[in-house]
């Protein structure tokens, strides 16, 4: 009874199995129709992403890291303490500036106690003209020596703040180049940080292609990995062009706060010159097979034919520029595996 029960249990269990994909076959592909269409005429430079504002923190005195707060990709704002720095030098050299300006205050309270009386016993005439010349510029020298001590523990009171590292913009940190424990010297970088609501890519520009960039300059911005593509905010061309490669850098503003965007990553400034039409149709229908492009196209009998295309270049919008190999009115397999399937596996009579 138990084997009879298990082996019907068991037939149950494979017919469910296999409804599921028939039940999914009998859906025919999705498709979508090449048509013209407006697009806008660029011209597309390579060009690299960077941070408006990025720095790189670097030290100003020089002693052994002994506190390490933060860590590459952690975001901070600005005035956090990010690293310390052993401040016990700092501190022997403040108390030395201290030393010193107690004893220039003291030699200078002697100095004008001196001239003061001076200049009492030269009216009454028991000291020459020498003598007070002399008094005031003992005088003279203590006040000096005065400013020159207080001047000497301000710059070692400085030097002492020097050992708490602050972060100077508010962001992420994108690099740590010292290691707890490690000795710090002055202009050593320690940390780098860039402000990720401010990015931009920067394309170099042929002089040739300058003319076609006149009034207010457009652009699109494309990440090749990913497919995305975005609208600039923004578009700067510097008003100098490289003496040996003749090309002029553009600095092409992102808008804020691109998820997955970050600085040193590949992206291609579309510069928009113009506007025509072009025969289109989805990026995600494009097949490729080794050398082969190619699409599913409908036929008239229900059926799916691959079909070797040739490509332009592909648009903001997910689409793709298609120069031969299709027709306006063409229906096309946005699910191109689905569509390559045999009709009995894909439900079709």
């Amino acid at each position: 009874m138990s084997r009879r029960i298990s082996h019907h249990a068991l037939l149950v269990a494979l017919s469910l199995c296999g409804a599921l994909p028939a039940q999914a076959a009998d859906t025919p592909p999705a498709t979508a129709t090449v048509s013209w269409r407006d697009v806008p005429t660029s011209f597309a430079a390579e060009s690299t992403v960077e941070a408006v504002r990025q720095a790189t923190v670097a030290a100003q005195v020089q002693g052994r890291v002994i506190e390490v707060r933060v860590d590459a990709g952690d975001r901070v704002k600005q005035g956090e303490v990010l690293m310390r720095i052993d401040e016990r030098e700092s501190n022997q050299a403040v108390a030395g500036a201290d030393a010193s300006v107690a004893q220039a205050q003291a030699q200078l309270i002697n100095a004008r106690a001196t001239w003061e009386r001076t200049k009492n016993l030269f009216a009454q005439k028991f000291v020459s003209q020498a003598a007070l010349d002399q008094a005031e510029a003992t005088y003279r020298a203590a006040e000096a020596q005065m400013k020159a001590a207080s001047a000497g523990r301000g710059q070692a009171t400085t030097t002492r703040s020097f050992t708490v590292i602050n972060a100077p913009i508010g962001g992420v940190v994108a690099e740590r180049q010292t290691e707890l424990g490690e000795m710090a010297s002055p202009g050593k970088p320690l940390l780098t940080l860039y402000d990720p609501k401010g990015l931009r890519v920067v394309a170099s520009i042929p002089q040739y292609r300058l003319g076609e960039l006149r009034g207010r300059v457009r652009a699109k911005v494309e990440f090749p990995e990913s497919g995305r593509w975005v609208d600039a905010t923004e578009v700067e061309l510097l008003p100098v062009a490289d003496a040996r490669t003749h090309v002029v850098r553009a600095r092409v503003q992102l808008p804020d706060n691109l998820d997955g965007v970050v600085p040193g990553m590949f992206a291609r400034a579309h510069f928009i010159v113009g506007q025509s039409k072009k025969l289109v149709m989805p990026q995600q229908a494009v097949v490729r097979r080794g050398e082969l492009t190619g699409a599913y196209v409908s036929d008239a009998r229900g059926g799916f034919q691959l079909r070797q295309l040739r490509l332009g270049e592909p648009l903001a919008d997910g689409q793709v520029e298609v120069l031969a190999g299709l027709a306006a009115g063409d229906k096309v397999a946005i699910e191109p595996i689905k569509a390559g399937l045999p009709k009995s596996a894909a439900g079709n009579p």
